[in-house]
């Protein structure tokens, strides 16, 4: 066995103190993780705020006559034209009550005839010295009376012709139809409630608040655009970002007094009916140029009580990398302002195991894989 001296041996040990050789990761025993490549992405400059989707008509049916329902006539549910008819009455009583009508109006006719036979024959007896002028002003104004009985019985039969109608009952404008509140057989009329509702489905409106202090700071802004032109994007409650832009046609005249907001309303395409009166959205108004920014999963991002961090793949080991998220994210994606250059491998699959500093094995995923 070779001995070193002792001032060499002294020496080789402190250079192996000062400048110990680092391990490199053994590949066998790294942690697996998944991970995705943190990419720059144009992404719009926007404001996100929580709306509504509205039908731009909504109509509530109702039974106009009272009378017994002969016949429902609409599948519900369905998507239905103007004018299609719903429901039935049974018009029996009506279709009388229009013979009844038009007989009365007969008779007042007749007698109206009659009344110019005598006033013409009053006349001529007046003209002739062998009638008097109280009989030929008698005349005249049975005359009047039958004239007068002929328009309200006129007018009589026009009631029982569009009461006739009503028990037709059809819809006013297209849409889809809701569910019916009453079946065949049963006794409807104008006490009966809604019989079913109408909505129209394409074009929708999606109405949203606007906080008085955003609002503000939107009209002082010097490149503010015109707000036809300003576009509308929304958000599904799953994440998913919906297929049209819309355009903002309204701005609430007041402002809220109990939210201290301003209702914005928003005309959106729904050519496949995705969009349902009543639903909850979230808005996104697109108000400048797209900028550059980097983009991650939002499953990559974790909270602690310093803030919010990434993990990130660097030499075979997992590091720590503080970010700072912004606006503007979409769906499963999130903005990140600072702390991030695009290109880092950020590991988004096998988070639980993962330490600073620890051998990881990166695994590429797609963004639609699974994440945990």
């Amino acid at each position: 066995m070779v001995r070193l001296p002792a001032p060499l041996w002294a020496l080789w040990l402190g250079a192996a103190l000062c400048n110990p050789v680092r391990a490199e990761p053994d590949p066998a025993s790294a942690l697996p993780v998944g991970t995705v490549v943190a990419e720059r992405r144009a992404i719009d400059k926007a404001h996100d705020f929580v709306g509504r989707v509205e039908a731009v008509s909504r109509v509530e049916v109702r039974a106009r006559v009272t009378g017994f329902l002969d016949a429902v006539l609409f599948k519900e549910g369905e998507l239905i034209k103007d004018g299609a008819p719903l429901y039935r009455i049974e018009p029996d009583l009506f279709e009388a009550a229009v013979k009844q009508a038009e007989g009365t109006l007969e008779r007042s006719r007749a007698a109206e005839t009659l009344a110019k036979i005598q006033l013409n024959r009053a006349q001529e007896l007046l003209d002739r010295n062998s009638g008097t002028v109280v009989a030929r002003d008698q005349a005249r104004a049975a005359l009047h009376q039958a004239k007068g009985a002929v328009t309200g019985d006129e007018a009589s039969l026009e009631t029982a012709r569009i009461n006739l109608g009503y028990t037709q009952i059809s819809a006013p404008i297209a849409g889809k139809v809701g569910r019916t509140s009453v079946t065949k057989g049963n006794v409807v009329g104008p006490d009966s409630g809604v019989l079913t509702s109408i909505v129209s489905q394409d074009p929708m409106y999606v109405t949203f608040p606007v906080s008085q202090r955003e609002f503000l700071r939107y009209q002082q802004g010097g490149d503010r655009p015109d707000r036809s032109k300003v576009g509308v994007r929304i958000r599904f409650q799953d994440g998913s970002e919906y297929g049209q832009v819309g355009r903002v046609d309204f701005v609430n005249i007041s402002v809220d007094r109990a939210t201290d907001t301003v209702v914005v309303r928003a005309v959106m395409p729904n050519p496949a009916g995705a969009l349902r009166d009543g639903q909850l959205v979230r808005v996104a108004l697109q108000v400048g140029a797209p900028e550059q920014k980097v983009v991650v999963p939002q499953a990559a991002l974790i909270a602690d009580q310093g803030g919010v961090y990434v993990f990130a793949v660097e030499d075979g080991r997992a590091v720590t990398k503080r970010v700072k998220p912004g606006p503007g994210g979409t769906g499963p994606d999130a903005v990140i302002e600072e702390g991030l250059s695009g290109g880092e491998l950020v590991i988004v699959d096998g988070l639980q195991r993962v330490r600073p500093g620890i051998p990881v094995r990166a695994n590429p995923i797609g963004p639609s894989a699974s994440r945990t």
